[in-house]
């Protein structure tokens, strides 16, 4: 075998191992002061994202600090642009504690809304059952 075909046939399995490098990254940053109305809370946090296009699954780890009291949920809300509110798209189950990790399949709607900015994560408190600290999703 020459040096050149073996190259080629070590290149292809180290691809074929890889497996595909489509993953999309994205981030919300979370405060009161992007809540819609905002609010004063001291709460922070961030929500480090993954998106596979080619199965539509979509990764999380939400980590939150400073709330006024336990987060009682937390979710993926959409479709809406920064500055509007809308409806829950995607649950983010265990949220109550942070961190909060966790994974969903969206929908061809879905993954559209995600792709064009169109939603935004969620913590919500008993002190602020409409949302504490929200962030809008951004790659």
């Amino acid at each position: 075998m020459s040096k050149t075909m073996f190259a080629a046939l070590a290149f292809g399995a180290v691809a074929l191992l890889a497996g595909p490098a489509s993953a999309e990254k994205f981030k919300a940053t979370l405060d009161g002061k992007n809540e819609v109305p905002p609010n004063a809370s001291t709460g922070s946090g961030t929500a480090d994202i993954d998106y596979d296009p080619g199965t539509k699954k979509l990764s999380w780890k939400l980590t939150y600090s400073g709330l006024s009291g336990p987060a009682t949920a937390a979710h993926f809300h959409g479709p809406a642009e920064s500055g509007k509110n809308a409806g829950v798209a995607v649950a983010i189950p265990n949220a109550t504690a942070s961190p909060a990790e966790g994974s969903a399949t969206l929908t061809d709607a879905q993954a559209a809304d995600l792709e064009s900015g169109k939603y935004y994560v969620n913590v919500h408190t008993a002190a602020n059952p409409g949302g504490e600290i929200r962030g809008q999703v951004t790659k």
